[in-house]
């Protein structure tokens, strides 16, 4: 656990942000997108349950942002420890995909905000300062799961999609660029566009994230 020192903006304090995230990558990202925010701070980083355990014991921040597959634990023990300890506190979960179950299960554990790790740098310190004000920022894909559970719709299935779809679909839940997945399967670069854009509309969803989020509650993923 790293711990940072926390500097206070002209006209008061910054809103103090801790992240727990076990990819680097994406640890540096959401710590890039906050240091130039005017208001914001990153007083506090873990890469795993563990280190997130002390982070979350040791307080000391306004909102926490957590990632839910950590190395070795589960990211809903630290959302609920840090609910308890400092309800004051704000906590968004940050993740790349779940279930509906999940979902669920994170909001009640305390989670005010769910976001998908594809979203926009100005989309990440507007959920931050949203969440502070009282809101509860979520993306668009993961407030369909929350309304499934209220309201359960029919849902289309790994059926909707083809063979070759569901080929593309997993190689981009796994990491691949559109490049290396045309170098993989065999197929021109546009042809994997093609395939992509169909995907999109069958889960009707409009970004990578939001798709392997989406194949993911359905089971469409292997």
């Amino acid at each position: 656990m790293e711990r940072q020192e926390a500097g206070t903006p002209p006209g008061g304090a910054a809103i103090r942000i801790a992240i727990v995230e076990d990819d680097p990558a994406m640890a540096a990202w959401l710590a890039g997108v906050i240091a130039p925010a005017e208001g914001l701070r990153v007083v506090a980083t873990a890469s795993t349950a563990a280190e997130g355990e002390a982070l979350v014991a040791a307080g000391g921040y306004d909102v926490l942002l957590c990632d839910l597959g950590l190395p070795d634990g589960d990211g809903i023990a630290l959302i609920r420890g840090s609910a308890l300890r400092h309800p004051g506190a704000d906590v968004m979960v940050v993740t790349m995909f779940a279930e509906q179950r999940r979902v669920i299960d994170c909001i009640r554990a305390g989670a005010r905000g769910y976001l998908l790790k594809d979203m926009e740098p100005e989309a990440c310190v507007a959920a931050i300062r949203d969440v502070r004000r009282g809101g509860s920022p979520i993306s668009p894909a993961i407030a369909r799961q929350v309304l499934r559970h209220i309201r359960p719709e029919p849902q289309a299935g790994d059926a909707t999609l083809t063979d070759r779809e569901r080929d593309v679909l997993n190689m981009l839940a796994r990491g691949f660029s559109k490049k290396e997945c045309a170098e993989l399967l065999g197929l021109s670069v546009n042809t994997v566009g093609t395939h992509v854009k169909s995907i999109y509309v069958k889960l009707e969803v409009n970004s990578r994230a939001e798709a392997v989020f989406e194949a993911s509650s359905q089971g469409i993923l292997d």
